[in-house]
């Protein structure tokens, strides 16, 4: 296995963390579940900074985002399976 693009930490997680600078539209990222080190392919459907999330599946609008196993916040709008989620259509429950 090569350096992973992306880390999953639990297989209900619905997004993943980009672990690389400068990651690339039309990248065909390898992810690892850290859960239980099994890994995956995803094409990355726009470039996405380091430290920011990746949808897994097709997210929609009032979708619940689980990262880390956990519930982190909700869909603000959609998101395509590959595409890049932050504050532009991701937030928290809490305001």
């Amino acid at each position: 296995m090569g350096k992973p693009h992306l880390l999953v930490h639990d297989h209900e997680d619905n997004v993943g963390v980009v672990v690389v600078e400068g990651l690339t539209a039309g990248t065909d990222m390898l992810c690892v579940v850290t859960a239980d080190n099994s890994d995956f392919t995803l094409t990355a459907n726009a470039d996405i900074p380091i430290g920011h999330k990746v949808a897994l599946r097709d997210l929609s609008t009032g979708d619940t985002v689980m990262k880390y196993g956990e519930d982190i916040g909700k869909m603000v709008g959609g998101a395509n399976k590959g595409d890049h989620v932050h504050t532009h259509n991701c937030k928290t429950k809490r305001w």
